[in-house]
């Protein structure tokens, strides 16, 4: 197997790479900055590759030979669309972590691109979005005429520096929601409801989440709302993002609120993993009235996120998934949650109208 990770220094490529030589593999480090990828390569004797994704040229010759990329350097916003490109020119399969939803769009505007080259585009092969699109994908098997789709998620223990920069960029777009087929634009917050995470119930509130452009490709259910847990109440959300999103529209505010975010976020360390988790909660309902809910429990978010890479690039190298854009229910069907380490999934609860 051939395969390279690209962002290999930044947090979470790191912890690819680290759970990729735990379980005997070699993959190839590569990123832009030349010194810690050589820090790293040397580390784990590892070989290393140095390019920008500035240069089209330089991404065809650094992937001379590999047959997966994984693409872990973010916000994806910016760097997918290069990468995937180079990827499609040179017939090399990838995967990256996003839970961008204009980054789904855009690998899903591919789809016919892919299968030409012969190759896959899976773009959310971490916790964004695997436990979400594989929970929703059971439950549509489950409730096969769903029209409405509800998901959220509670996350413990911390974000990365590259998660925490996607997040201040992503405030500049507020919220979205798929409503009878279509993405639309609604405002942060503009839904909230409890939810029983098995841990208790929490009051979670509406968020852009990937599941809006994967899940929708997974199941066909035409209407999707995504939540999560948030320390703040719904009206201080929809205020608070208000006033956000105007703000990052000026783009000097938008990249300082991105350095600084970066700057103050380190990443949640090896001890503050092992002791969280994240709680994830699905529930699907038809027009007669009927539900169907489940909930699992995963390791925390980038644990779950490095086991999945190295599983979802392994399977992508046997070839074993047909060519074209796939989420990760419909390249490895939706027990491949199951197959994660420490994942524990509910059993189906089905309601009927009274």
């Amino acid at each position: 197997m051939t395969w390279l990770i690209y962002g290999a220094n930044g947090y979470t490529g790191s912890l690819v790479a680290r759970l990729a030589v735990e379980r005997g593999e070699r993959p190839i480090l590569a990123g832009r900055r030349a010194e810690p990828v050589a820090a790293l390569a040397q580390e784990l004797r590892l070989e290393r590759r140095v390019f920008s994704l500035a240069s089209p040229v330089a991404m065809g010759e650094a992937l001379d030979g590999v047959t997966v990329v994984a693409h872990c350097a973010g916000p994806f916003s910016t760097t997918a669309r290069p990468m995937i490109e180079v990827c499609l020119a040179t017939r090399t399969s990838y995967l990256d972590i996003t839970g961008e939803i204009d980054v789904f769009e855009y690998a899903f505007a591919r789809d016919t691109a892919a299968r030409e080259a012969g190759v896959v585009l899976l773009p959310g092969a971490g916790f964004d979005v695997v436990p979400t699109d594989c929970l929703a994908s059971t439950l549509a098997a489950e409730l096969t005429d769903a029209s409405v789709l509800e998901l959220a998620f509670l996350p413990r223990g911390g974000m990365s520096p590259g998660t925490a920069r996607t997040s201040v960029e992503g405030a500049a777009l507020g919220g979205r929601a798929r409503i009878n087929g279509e993405l639309v634009s609604v405002p942060l917050g503009w839904r909230s409801r409890a939810v029983p995470f098995p841990s208790g119930v929490r009051d979670v509130v509406s968020i852009p989440w990937g599941d809006l452009s994967s899940a929708y490709r997974s199941t066909g259910i035409p209407t999707i709302t995504t939540y999560a847990h948030v320390r703040v109440s719904r009206r201080a959300t929809r205020a608070g993002g208000a006033l956000v999103r105007s703000l990052m529209r000026v783009p000097r505010l938008r990249t300082l609120a991105g350095q600084l975010a970066t700057r103050r976020t380190t990443g949640p360390d090896a001890a503050t993993r092992s002791r969280t988790n994240y709680e994830v909660w699905g529930e699907a309902r038809n027009d007669a009235g009927e539900t169907v809910s489940a909930t699992l429990v995963c390791p925390n978010g980038y644990d779950l996120t490095a086991d999945s890479v190295v599983r979802a690039a392994a399977r992508l190298d046997a070839a074993a998934v047909p060519p074209g854009t796939h989420t990760p229910a419909t390249a490895f069907g939706p027990d491949f949650i199951r197959e994660l380490h420490g994942v524990t999934i509910s059993t189906v609860t089905r309601l009927s109208r009274t």
